[in-house]
């Protein structure tokens, strides 16, 4: 995703982020991602501008026929205080029918879940990247330390010569 980090900042295909999920990557193996659009109230949005979200512990679960975003952390907006929002809501998530339905059957039959990876704005409108995920076993941890390794040491003598 070609989008420039900073303050206000934003890409070429007018993608700003707000928040990453650094810690699903290292837990998780990421085996699809899709865009999907979140259902937000007025302050919800006013909030994700201003910066204050965090999608550390968040995952989305089916009930019924929709997706939810779960534990997504989205600060509060102090100029809206009466008509604030609940931090931790739940959120419905926008997606096309037939990848909902794909999605949901792959959680409950073969143990996947699915994990925002990023929250940005695009074009305007607030969308998360999922992904469905498998967690890591310590070994899968092990061989990427692993691959991280080789790789430093192989870039370290390119360097040499």
């Amino acid at each position: 995703m070609a989008a420039v980090k900073g303050k206000g900042g934003t890409g070429e295909s007018g993608i700003k982020i707000i928040a990453e999920n650094r810690k699903a990557r290292a837990a998780y193996s990421v085996d699809e991602k899709v865009e999907a659009g979140l259902s937000l109230s007025g302050s919800e949005v006013k909030a994700l501008r201003a910066g204050t979200a965090n999608l550390s512990d968040a995952y989305a679960l089916p009930k019924g026929s929709e997706l939810y975003l779960l534990n997504a952390h989205i600060g509060g907006y102090n100029p809206s205080s009466f008509f604030s929002h609940e931090p931790l809501r739940g959120r419905k998530l926008l997606m096309h029918r037939a990848e909902i339905d794909r999605w949901i059957t792959k959680v409950r039959e073969r143990g996947y879940s699915i994990i925002p990876l990023l929250l940005y704005f695009k074009n305007g409108r607030a969308k998360v990247e999922l992904g469905l995920c498998r967690g890591k076993t310590h070994e899968d941890r092990r061989q990427d330390i692993k691959e991280r390794e080789t790789k430093r040491e192989m870039d370290r003598a390119m360097r040499r010569r």
